[in-house]
């Protein structure tokens, strides 16, 4: 099978090139040629309600919520998003998205299939990580290798671990260094996030190289209205003791926020103890995460803003490696450290009474990873770093027309103990976004990159969209290619102690991809359903040549599936929604599926307000069988049993200052493994308490 498409990066260093050789079945890391066209701090509008809901009658019928394909937003922030070209009711808002396009658009006028995590979402799902964001939503399945803090790597739509680009504020936050090119979602804490867009489908005509599945940008708080101070805290199983501290707010022309959140869990079980020699007890994993963001915006006078975007991440994750052949687990734990920096300094001038918009930035970013065996004094240490330059302006060129053109710089650094090793890029793009008569929507773009090492690589999306009259039918459909540039340590990091050699002449990995699909509003938008059905072929892409000596660009793949939902918001205080996702995705060569997707998921989220200040949820989430490795990567086409499970989750609003919470994860201790070798965590009780300044959420 491709190695490309299905391996997994050993957290164990004792041998470098053996983690190497697995990295691309859980890949975690980065080399990206390009970064995402959106505003450091874009205006999502209107604000978030931070207010408890007033009194209403239960009896009396409330505006129904209209979502976009799979917006996710709670009953208690249950904004009702009307027919494109219809008046808003009063107190009526509209979800707005930037990922899509770059520019801050309403959702019902895109094509993208999408969903929507807002803050209110993560508040009432008490979600703490991006992976426990992620675990619901459709077309994704994550694979988190032993609970918080362990490697965690998310396929979208079927493809690879490494074909799918995550921003932050802007920023592509991949990590240079690691060694295929994938992400590592473990880190990402979830306390100080706004507005999550999952944004599914080939993207690289806005966004450049990795982008072949889709976008996860991640928009985090921006400051508004008076200084508001906000904590947490929060304790239970597995030795669980998160704290969060922030401060927002803003005044005349000066925007601010800053978060200290704090995650630490001290004993997770992780290793299954039929893995262990007789008489050997498991050792439980020990997580801690302190995460430190500032978010900053001036207006220095009416046409020009600067903003600032600091996040500082530093982890420790003690785990139980392996070792031997066929290996079995340590006695002793191993140290995985991650420090890591994101920064972008952005500057914005607006013309002409803001028909034309500029944005300048700056990027940085900076990843650097410790790890060392149990029983080893030699820590292997690796850092990537990314310094980027973009420019984009967007301009009105007609009512509902807009044109958006930019161009970018990026350079990325590799540094270990044996190589350093650097490559650039540069970039440029044009996108048309127009809306003809409030029912006809356009978004089409194309990018042209041209890479220091494999040349020019030129990119496209068209995405059309129509709302029928009378029926207020959505019909949707897009068609994209996409391209996963080669990483730093496929382009140049040796083994030879192996009589492995890196191969610098690798292209990129490329696809093409299109969906298509429908949204069917009934009942005044209280009920809505739709579908999507999504195909996508890959080529071109890297796995290792017939000796093992080196690496090549010879496999394919097709990945093809449908997105379904269906939501309703029964009264003012009692919704539900449900999520189904059928994935089938192959070697195109062989016929035989892939490793780690299973075929099908599907999820049910009901959210009941029994009382104005009391909030109750359950989750349920289902994941079928798939084809999967064993721990060691000695064995492949395993057939791992699926899972079900039950979370609930409930707070109380005692004042508008202060929140009581709880939740239960697994409520029945369903005890399997995801992936293959590594327990998942069992049945966990949480619970803690929120305060604010005002408006507690």
């Amino acid at each position: 099978m491709s190695a490309a498409i299905f391996s997994r990066k050993s957290f164990n260093r004792r041998s470098l090139f053996a983690s190497t050789l697995l990295a691309s079945v859980g890949s975690i890391g980065l080399n990206a040629p390009t970064l995402a066209q959106q505003s450091a701090s874009p205006n999502l509008l209107p604000p978030i309600q931070i207010a408890p809901p007033p009194a209403r009658n239960a009896d009396v019928p409330q505006p129904a919520r209209r979502t976009t394909s799979h917006s996710r937003r709670t009953v208690r922030a249950a904004p009702q998003q009307l027919p494109a070209g219809d008046a808003a009711a009063p107190g009526a808002t509209v979800p707005v998205v930037v990922s899509p396009t770059g520019i801050v658009t309403p959702a019902g006028q895109l094509a993208s299939s999408l969903t929507i995590v807002t803050e209110q979402d993560i508040q009432t799902q008490q979600y703490r990580t991006v992976p426990d964001i992620l675990n619901t939503v459709p077309g994704l399945n994550v694979i988190q290798a032993g609970g918080p803090g362990a490697q965690t790597s998310v396929f979208m739509r079927g493809t690879n671990a490494n074909h799918t680009k995550v921003l932050l504020d802007g920023i592509d936050i991949g990590d240079v260094g690691n060694a295929n090119g994938a992400f590592d979602y473990a880190h990402l804490l979830a306390a100080d996030i706004q507005q999550m867009e999952i944004l599914r489908g080939p993207q690289s005509g806005l966004y450049g190289s990795d982008a072949i599945g889709g976008v996860v940008s991640i928009i985090t708080r921006k400051g508004e209205g008076p200084p508001r101070a906000t904590a947490s805290i929060e304790a239970g199983s597995f030795n669980t003791f998160n704290q969060t501290l922030g401060l927002s707010g803003s005044e005349q022309n000066f925007n601010y926020a800053v978060n200290v959140a704090h995650l630490h869990a001290g004993d997770i079980p992780v290793t299954p103890p039929e893995l262990l020699p007789p008489g050997r007890k498991a050792i439980g994993n020990n997580y801690d995460n302190k995460t430190y963001s500032t978010k900053l915006g001036v207006d220095l006078n009416e046409n020009l803003t600067v903003n600032s975007v600091v996040r500082y991440i530093d982890t420790t994750l003690l785990f139980t490696g392996d070792s031997g052949f066929p290996s079995f687990p340590n006695a002793a734990q191993s140290t995985h450290a991650v420090q890591q920096l994101f920064n972008r300094e952005e500057a914005v001038w607006s013309l002409f009474d803001g028909r034309l918009k500029n944005y300048f930035g700056v990027n940085y970013t900076n990843s650097r990873a410790y790890d060392i065996s149990a029983g080893d004094p030699v820590a292997a240490t690796t850092t990537g770093e990314r310094l980027k330059f973009d420019w984009h302006a967007v301009a009105e060129i007609a009512r509902d027309n807009n044109l958006i053109v930019g161009a970018e710089q990026q350079t990325d650094r590799i540094e270990t103990t044996d190589l350093t090793a650097q490559n650039g890029n540069k970039a440029g793009f044009i996108e048309l976004q127009s809306a003809f008569a409030k029912r006809f929507f356009l978004v089409a773009n194309v990018r042209e990159d041209s890479n220091d090492r494999f040349g020019e690589h030129m990119t496209y999306r068209v995405a059309p969209a129509v709302i029928l009259p009378v029926t207020e039918t959505k019909l949707k459909a897009s068609y994209g290619t996409g391209f996963k540039a080669p990483s730093l340590s496929q382009l140049y990091q040796d083994y030879p102690a192996f009589g492995f050699f890196a191969n610098p002449n690798l292209k990129p990995e490329e696809s093409t991809g299109y969906d298509a699909g429908f949204e069917q509003p009934l009942f005044n938008d209280r009920v809505r359903f739709g579908s999507t059905y999504f195909h996508n072929d890959l080529t071109n892409l890297i796995d290792y040549n017939d000796t093992f000596t080196s690496l090549v660009n010879v496999n394919r793949a097709t990945t093809e599936g449908t997105e379904t939902f269906v939501s309703a918001q029964i009264t003012g205080r009692f919704g539900i929604r449900a999520d189904y996702t059928f994935t089938r995705a192959v070697d195109a060569a062989t016929g035989l599926q892939l490793l780690r997707r299973p075929k099908d998921k599907w999820s049910v989220t009901a959210t009941w307000l029994p009382l104005d200040q009391l909030t109750l949820s359950a989750t349920v989430l289902r994941v079928s069988n798939w084809i999967d490795v064993t721990r060691d990567g000695s064995a492949s086409g395993i057939v791992a049993p699926g899972y079900t499970l039950v979370n609930l989750r409930g707070d109380y609003a005692v004042n508008d200052q202060v929140k009581l919470f709880a939740r239960v994860d697994n409520l029945f201790d369903r005890r399997y493994q995801n992936p293959t070798g590594f327990l998942a965590p069992g049945l966990g009780v949480f619970g803690g308490i929120r305060v604010a300044s005002y408006g507690v959420r």
